[in-house]
């Protein structure tokens, strides 16, 4: 949509794409930490249950409402902008390199919670969402 929106010049959609998702992503924390630790992510659960954070009889439900909540949220954003609520992308992503970057992005997310969380717990939302 950011494409669209800023007349297919790339660096300003890309610009706009991430000032939009780490401020929803900053409010988001701030509303639902209080609630669920604000826990979008499996991963992030996962390892919460193994610092004992969360039991891990409760994990499988996490996981569950990050699910549905993901393919929610997929479908309310496809929505809102007139688009069908599920559809095939057009960008493929698989491969070796595709793991290796998730894998890295999974264990900064990780590491700035836990960073932020045991010397500051006052910016973890901002710090996850930057």
């Amino acid at each position: 949509m950011a494409e669209r929106l800023a007349g297919s010049n790339v660096a300003v959609a890309l610009l706009a794409n991430t000032i939009a998702t780490g401020s929803a992503l900053a409010a988001l924390i701030l509303t639902f930490g209080p609630i669920s630790g604000a826990h979008f992510n499996p991963a992030v659960t996962l390892a919460d249950a193994w610092q004992r954070g969360v039991k891990w009889r409760e994990t499988p439900a996490y996981a569950l409402a990050q699910i549905f909540g993901a393919f929610g949220g997929v479908a309310s954003a496809h929505l809102m902008f007139g688009l069908p609520p599920f559809f095939p992308s057009r960008h493929a992503r698989a491969g070796a390199a595709q793991v290796f970057s998730e894998f890295v992005a999974t264990f900064g997310l990780l590491l700035v919670i836990w960073g932020c969380a045991r010397f500051r717990s006052s910016v973890v939302p901002f710090a996850v969402a930057a």
